[in-house]
């Protein structure tokens, strides 16, 4: 504190910090340059406190200014601060904190709060007693100053809070006394009190619980306050409590319901949208779904009412005009990120194939189905991720309400809903009929069964209502007859019942797609890529219109609607696969993308959709996308290689900007994609590319970004099956790069599996070549196959590679077959019939016939994934009817007696197909 600035250094920081807020560009570029040079004399941030807290006299804007280049200074260069100079910033942020002026007040706060971010609690320990105690201040800007950086500490730095601190716990002695300011007079000390407390409730602390009768009492007293912001606070605190502490409400749980019905409906829409997330969290929790049934026809008519469009939404929202040639804003186009290429294998209905029953041990899927967590979770159809809505509102929160409680209640929330839903749908004001619409899809996943009878007029009249003059109501027509694409695709009586609703449907979301509103394009495509996925096949008599529609899409859409445009064609190339291979189809298809695909550089993100889309192109036509081939080819393997020199000159030089390795990752994937689709034709490509893909590939396989290595392991699974010739060269590297990811603890999931894959890939090439792998291979692939943490599809393909493994080498497989025959069979049972499932399939028999003894326990395993065969090819069949027959024999009249305890769908399948 005897720091004591010069005259001269004030007066000239003064006059720089005056001068900074010049509109002049260049005088304030050069300000700028001359405070960022102060950062090197060691005493600056002295000054900067001293402007900050000790000359009221200056103007709020100059020490706030001040105050910012404090904060960022310590922030960035706080490692460097000499330790009296923090001590004296921190004495006077303390001393400063009941400053007159309110924004400088904060402004100190958050020099505080960053010194406490960067250093810890344990490096500034005075810092929370000095705070708690100007608390009991008599000066409220004191009181209000300390409270404002508390809160701040609670929200950065909760866990530290939580732990001992110098032998002592800090929210020991902060909860009680922050509590006892619940009841402030001043509004805001009651905000920044019960949001203090608030940070800890989730993280379940101890301090808390404590305290929590004392807590709960207190925020029930506040449920009433005046004010929104105490409310907003009050109404988070007990959706949080439920989660965590529902014992402490369920006593009250009438009155809490009561309060967040009265909440749910708000003036302020903050509180509203807090108090609507309560139902949500309500539904979620298994154990309280009996305490929530009695509320629920109080809920519903609550939650339609906040799904209808506010007149402040809609002024928002405009768009009732037609706008498809007003180019989009910036801000309307959300960040793209790529999902790297994971290989997964299609499954039966309940893991068996052509309904042949369930499983042997009554397991749901034979593999469980919690084993999915790393896939399968962006469903088009979530409410989240739905692009109508752009951001989380109250509106959008009581539809996801309305979701989940269908999903939970079923039928029995449809027959509260339904009066009102009539109401809703046939509404002589727009805004109500939209409110119906939207909660007809809301519903359409929970309640399926008991809105089904009632679609043969629904799907007509939303059909439609496709045409409504009201923009809003086409484009959630749209989005709620995406959900309701399956029923429409097989509806009661196919095929006579497609016609009056599949093709109604096709043509109406086609036709919508070509709207002249950019909402309703939007929500027609993405709804169209809905229906793509369940149609399938049946899209194949329609594809000329579809194409020429899509197609024509692109000289409407605007930038954001371009990107799901991408999506939807890419869409179709997956659902109709080889079936796009035609020339007519080929020349519609590819003169746009061929067009965007030359105007776009090599740095634009939005490459990202537009290679996307052609990787599913690629694959579908086949040798069809040939003549496009060598520039697509050429573009991805440049992206690879300028990717991973800019990456080479960042680990040479940090201050170089790091590469956005999407770029590489989606290259990749189309590389893959192309692959696929040209077969051996692909051979050519790799053989004159410059530079080689091979040493490119070597890098991306140990790359340090895992959804790097996830689509290299992809890529090169699938140049195995392609262009062996050229992997052999690099083998050794290859498989000792691959075994490491082949990882039973392995973090990340997708890696592990295509690394998996690949080797199986790989053994069908090299064959017996593939012996000193297979030892240190097989270790980890049967640690997966047997642990009860795999992932689904990571357990089907460590499966089929042990498989495949079998098939190359069977004398060094077949000796573990006793270790993993049971899981094996459980973990393939359920994969549709494939040529993958062929090959892993033959290299179990092989190991078989090597060791009979070792399937011998899993015997009724193995012909459980035997029958589940739909088609076996003949070889194969008879290669099953040896071995059954054979064990068969070897049991002689002791089999009856043993099959006669098989599950009936087995024992049926094994008369029906081998008379055994």
């Amino acid at each position: 504190m005897e720091w004591v600035p010069t005259p001269e250094g004030l007066s000239q920081l003064l006059q720089l910090l005056k001068d900074s807020v010049s509109t002049n560009n260049e005088i304030h570029s050069l300000i700028q340059q001359k405070l960022d040079s102060f950062n090197k004399i060691p005493d600056y941030p002295n000054y900067l406190a001293y402007i900050l807290t000790q000359m009221p006299q200056e103007e709020a804007s100059t020490r706030a200014i001040a105050g910012l280049l404090l904060k960022n200074t310590i922030r960035v260069y706080f490692g460097t601060i000499q330790r009296d100079v923090l001590a004296y910033v921190k004495a006077l942020s303390i001393k400063g904190l009941g400053d007159q002026d309110v924004m400088v007040r904060g402004i100190i706060g958050n020099v505080i709060t960053t010194i406490v971010t960067r250093g810890g609690l344990a490096d500034w320990p005075q810092v929370l007693p000095a705070l708690m105690e100007l608390l009991d201040s008599q000066d409220y800007n004191v009181v209000e100053g300390a409270f404002g950086a508390l809160q701040k500490i609670c929200e950065d730095s909760s866990r530290e809070l939580d732990q001992d601190i110098e032998g002592t716990r800090p929210l020991n002695y902060m909860i009680p006394k922050i509590i006892t300011f619940f009841d402030s007079q001043h509004v805001k000390i009651r905000v920044f009190a019960v949001s203090c407390i608030n940070q800890f409730i989730l993280m379940r602390s101890n301090s808390l619980f404590i305290h929590i009768d004392a807590f709960v009492a207190a925020l029930f007293k506040r449920a009433s306050d005046e004010s929104p912001d105490v409310r907003k606070n009050v109404c988070q605190a007990l959706v949080m409590l439920l989660e965590v502490r529902p014992d402490k409400l369920m006593p009250e749980i009438a009155n809490v319901v009561e309060y967040m019905l009265f909440s749910t409906q708000d003036q302020d829409e903050q509180v509203a949208l807090e108090a609507c997330e309560f139902w949500l969290a309500f539904a979620e929790q298994e154990d309280l779904r009996e305490h929530l049934r009695p509320f629920l026809p109080r809920i519903v008519p609550v939650l339609l009412k906040c799904m209808v469009y506010s007149e402040m939404d809609i002024l928002t929202l405009g768009g009732d005009e037609d706008d498809t040639s007003v180019p989009d804003s910036e801000q309307d186009i959300k960040p793209r990120f790529h999902r790297a290429k994971t290989h997964t294998f299609e499954r039966t209905e309940n893991g068996g194939a052509g309904g042949t029953g369930g499983t042997v041990d009554g397991d749901a899927s034979a593999t469980n189905v919690n084993r999915e967590e790393e896939e399968e979770d962006d469903d088009d159809e979530d409410l989240d991720d739905d692009e109508i809505y752009s951001e989380w509102n109250l509106r959008k929160c009581s539809a996801a309400a309305l979701d989940v409680l269908a999903t939970v209640f079923g039928n029995e929330l449809l027959e509260i809903l339904l009066p009102f839903l009539r109401e809703q749908l046939f509404h002589q004001e727009w805004k109500h009929r939209e409110c119906g619409i939207l909660a007809l899809g809301a519903v359409s996943e929970g309640c399926m069964e008991g809105v089904e009878p009632h679609l043969q007029n629904l799907v007509p009249y939303l059909i439609q209502t496709l045409d409504d003059p009201k923009p809003l109501v086409r484009s959630i027509t749209c989005w709620t007859l995406g959900r309701y694409s399956r029923w429409c695709v097989n509806p009661p009586n196919p095929p006579q019942d497609r016609q009056k609703y599949f093709v109604p449907l096709l043509e109406g979301l086609l036709r919508k797609v070509l709207d002249n509103n950019k909402r309703v394009q939007e929500a027609a495509c993405s709804a169209f890529a809905t229906l793509e996925e369940e149609a399938c096949e049946l899209l194949i008599p329609f594809l000329d219109p579809i194409l020429r529609n899509l197609v024509y899409a692109f000289s409407k859409y605007q930038h954001k609607n371009l990107l799901i445009l991408y999506d939807a064609i890419g869409t179709l190339a997956d659902s109709v696969n080889s079936a796009l291979n035609k020339k007519e189809y080929i020349e519609i298809l590819m003169a746009p993308l061929i067009e965007k695909w030359h105007i776009l550089k090599d740095d634009d993100r939005d490459l990202f959709p537009l290679l996307e889309c052609l990787s599913s192109v690629t694959t579908a036509l086949g040798l069809g996308f040939l003549p496009y081939a060598p520039p697509v080819f050429e573009r991805c393997v440049k992206l690879i290689h300028n990717t991973l020199l800019q990456y080479d000159m960042h680990q040479n030089n940090p201050s170089m900007d790091m590469p956005d390795k999407d770029f590489m990752i989606v290259a990749l994937d189309l590389l893959s994609g192309l692959t696929q689709g040209l077969g051996p034709e692909i051979e050519k490509f790799v053989a004159s590319s410059q530079p080689q893909l091979l040493p490119l590939l070597s890098l991306c396989l140990r790359d340090p970004v895992a959804e790097v290595r996830q689509s290299a392991y992809a890529l090169l699974g699938d140049l195995s099956i392609a262009c062996f010739s050229h992997i052999r060269p690099y083998l050794n590297q290859f498989m000792v790069e691959l075994i490491n990811q082949v990882d039973p603890r392995a973090e990340h999931v997708s890696v592990c599996n295509n690394a998996a894959w690949a080797a199986g890939e790989i053994a069908l090439q090299c064959g017996a070549e593939m012996q000193p792998w297979i030892p240190p291979l097989l270790d980890r692939l049967i640690q997966l196959l047997t642990s009860e943490t795999t992932p689904r599809t990571l357990l089907e393909n460590a499966g089929i590679t042990i498989g495949r493994l079998g098939l190359v080498c069977p004398q060094l497989v077949a000796p573990h077959l006793d270790m993993f025959s049971e899981a094996w069979c459980k973990a393939l049972r359920g994969i549709r019939d494939n040529d993958e499932k062929d090959t892993a399939f033959r290299g179990l028999c092989e190991m078989i016939q090597v060791n009979p003894n070792g399937i011998a326990k899993s015997f009724l395993y193995f012909c459980d994934a035997v029958v589940q065969w739909q088609h076996p090819p003949p070889e194969l069949n008879e290669i099953f009817r040896k071995i059954l027959t054979g064990f068969k024999q070897m049991m002689g009249p002791n089999w009856d007696a043993y099959t006669s305890n098989f599950p009936p769908h087995i024992r049926q399948r094994l008369l029906e197909r081998y008379a055994l």
